[in-house]
């Protein structure tokens, strides 16, 4: 069984989200019982919406599940050393020697807004295992960029 690294912040949003499905199913049962009370159930539209939330509810719920039980939380305080790994952040100078930050999260916990991005990215994925004073090669959609790595950081 493949772990999902995250940090504690991810942890919680899964949870929070797991739950929130969870005490959403009666509200889905209520709603199948009162459409299902109006008659005939082929052409009941209320019937059949509420079979399919009910279905895209439990198929959530399922992938939730999956993901909070196979979680393996990382807090990067505890890391330290000079590669970049999940869970550090990392100075790089693009191209045009502007300094960007960026910190290797999980996915449920990123954010390219504030600097956050999953380990699965192409970026990510590029500075995974590299050092300070590494040059780090990107294939994104508008072409090659590179990066210097300047810092790493584990906060």
């Amino acid at each position: 069984m493949e772990r999902v690294p995250m940090l504690a912040e991810g942890y919680e949003i899964l949870t929070n989200a797991l739950n929130a499905l969870r005490q959403e199913r009666p509200t889905i049962v209520e709603a199948i019982e009162e459409a299902r009370a109006h008659g005939d159930l082929s052409e009941n539209a209320e019937y059949h919406a509420a079979k399919e939330r009910q279905g895209q509810v439990e198929a959530m719920i399922g992938d939730l599940e999956d993901k909070v039980s196979r979680a393996h939380i990382i807090d990067p305080s505890t890391l330290s050393g000079d590669r970049v790994v999940f869970g550090a952040t990392v100075t790089v100078m693009d191209e045009d020697d502007k300094p960007q930050r960026y910190q290797i999260v999980g996915q449920a916990e990123s954010d390219a807004k504030k600097g956050r991005i999953s380990f699965e990215s192409p970026l990510a994925r590029a500075l995974i295992g590299k050092s300070v004073g590494d040059e780090v090669e990107v294939t994104v959609p508008s072409g090659e960029k590179f990066y210097l790595i300047e810092k790493v950081e584990f906060i």
